[in-house]
């Protein structure tokens, strides 16, 4: 068993009935917890009644609860998993931070294995080759486009980043064939993004999504790179979403960077040498503190 279980619960989410969306968070909150209880039990946790836990069980394709219990302890036993964030009030210090991290883990995971890797070159190459690069996003996206410029705008391409519609929508109206925008989103369903993306395709620009798939920005744009992380965003603003996104753009670099070759490197080393007069020069040992004895 793989992480395909919780991989699927988390695509089906939005396809559960209301009910079984109860029972489907209170799994991938509290794995280690299921696997010993029995219905009744998680039935009273989830706030449901037992023949709901059943359903959804059978929606999953499974014979029972025993037989969803036996599949969820294989996967849990294979170490491939990792639960989706959740807290309680009593959770201390180290169990709520350790949850962030095996959360973030498993997303990161999972991203990768789902990556297309042909559509991600196709992606590179564009980018490398684009006379101009803008990106787009709004809220903890728009922290995202602000990274990424400033990733890239070492990298000898011209780049902006705009998290306002308005800019968005004058950066769009100024952009040509040959230009390229990075539209990123964790939902795939901002509204003025989408209208943003529209006008910079009207006017031949090519533009990469960072989106989830089957959403209307994924729809629009000419490249997406699906990333699909289903979070609990009740109380939470996304968390593992945002990480999945900065990841992907440092991949991104990378490829534009090797895609441009040796003269790029000596440029990157110009740029980081710039930096050494504006930072305090690193600690120096005391003479002989850590050298070896001399004869």
């Amino acid at each position: 068993m793989s992480r395909a279980l919780f991989d699927e619960l988390r695509n089906r989410m939005e396809h559960f009935r209301r009910s079984e969306q109860k029972v489907a968070r209170f799994v991938l909150r509290n794995p280690d917890e299921v696997i010993h209880m029995r219905i009744v039990d998680l039935a009273t946790e989830a706030k449901v009644s037992e023949p709901t836990v059943v359903r959804f069980c059978r929606a999953l394709g499974c014979n029972g609860f025993q037989d969803f219990k036996l599949k969820l302890a294989q996967m849990l036993a294979s170490g491939s998993q990792f639960a989706q964030f959740s807290m309680n009030d009593s959770d201390s210090v180290a169990e709520f931070s350790h949850s962030i991290f095996d959360s973030t883990v498993g997303t990161l995971l999972s991203v990768r294995d789902r990556m297309d890797n042909e559509a991600l070159n196709d992606a590179i190459n564009a980018l490398a080759m684009a006379n101009r690069v803008e990106f787009y996003g709004f809220g903890a996206s728009g922290a995202v486009a602000a990274d990424a410029q400033h990733k890239f705008f070492r990298l000898q391409i011209s780049t902006a980043a705009y998290t306002d519609p308005h800019m968005q929508n004058m950066s769009a109206a100024t952009l040509k064939k040959g230009d390229v925008v990075v539209a990123i989103s964790q939902t795939g369903r901002t509204r003025a993004l989408v209208d943003s993306v529209r006008r910079a395709r009207a006017v031949g620009a090519t533009v990469i999504g960072l989106c989830p798939s089957h959403s209307p920005l994924a729809d629009e744009v000419s490249m997406p790179l699906y990333i699909d992380v289903h979070e609990d965003t009740e109380i939470y603003t996304p968390m593992s979403s945002r990480i999945a996104h900065l990841v992907l753009i440092d991949v991104l670099a990378v490829g534009v960077a090797k895609t441009r070759g040796p003269k790029l490197a000596e440029q990157l080393k110009a740029v980081k040498k710039s930096l050494n007069p504006l930072r305090f020069p690193e600690q120096e040992d005391e003479p002989g503190e850590n050298d070896a004895p001399q004869d």
